[in-house]
């Protein structure tokens, strides 16, 4: 082994370890870190290396931490870990030919069709509109009997509290209560917050009824 110059390989020198843990080889004056030869900065060679220890048919496409020792065993350079993982993580054949670890997704099942209007409802939101009056979304309902919707203005950071009170101020006032509602925002919270600001009005008025007359 030799004694090689710094000045002559400065940018393939890994950050952190001892100058003196590299050498050149005798023959070959490949550049060695204690018994491993040292890869320039170059994606292309390494990939040369990554396609013989991972993509080649005899590699047999090992995992991320196979082929990180396999590549190990001979090679080395900085930044080199990342790199294998990146590249054995988007290879298509191991995407295709991976064991899957999880049950099968079970089949789509449409909504029952209801019988009559305002007991069935979706709602969702259109989002990103110009503002215009300080509201730039708007609270879309649909009574999914007759397709009839509903569109309130309203804004993106809304509570579900906010929105059980526009649902009582715009559907439950003049249709009543619904039996089901189809919601990306968690349709069972919504009937709790639902119920609970039913009972506070409920219990507003009842209040508002007891107050002694004044003649």
């Amino acid at each position: 082994m030799a004694r090689f110059s710094v000045q002559k390989y400065p940018s393939i020198i890994v950050k952190g370890k001892s100058v003196q843990d590299y050498s050149l080889h005798s023959s070959s004056q490949l550049l060695l870190f204690k018994d491993w030869v040292v890869v320039p900065n170059n994606p292309t060679i390494q990939l040369s290396i990554l396609e013989k220890h991972h993509d080649s048919p005899l590699a047999g496409h090992p995992g991320q931490e196979k082929t990180l020792k396999l590549v190990k065993k001979d090679f080395h350079w900085s930044g080199m870990t990342q790199f294998i993982k990146d590249h054995v993580s988007s290879c298509q054949q191991c995407s295709r030919s991976k064991n899957i670890h999880r049950k099968n997704f079970g089949l789509l099942k449409p909504l029952p069709i209801p019988n009559c209007p305002w007991i069935c409802l979706s709602m969702d939101f259109i989002t990103q509109w110009p503002l215009s009056n300080y509201f730039d979304s708007i609270l879309v309902i649909v009574n999914r009997f007759s397709k009839m919707a509903v569109f309130i203005p309203t804004m993106p950071s809304i509570t579900l509290l906010d929105l059980a009170q526009l649902f009582i101020k715009n559907i439950f006032s003049k249709h009543g209560l619904p039996s089901s509602i189809v919601s990306d925002r968690g349709p069972l919270f919504f009937f709790f917050l639902l119920d609970q600001s039913l009972s506070a009005a409920q219990d507003f008025k009842r209040s508002f009824n007891c107050l002694p007359s004044r003649n």
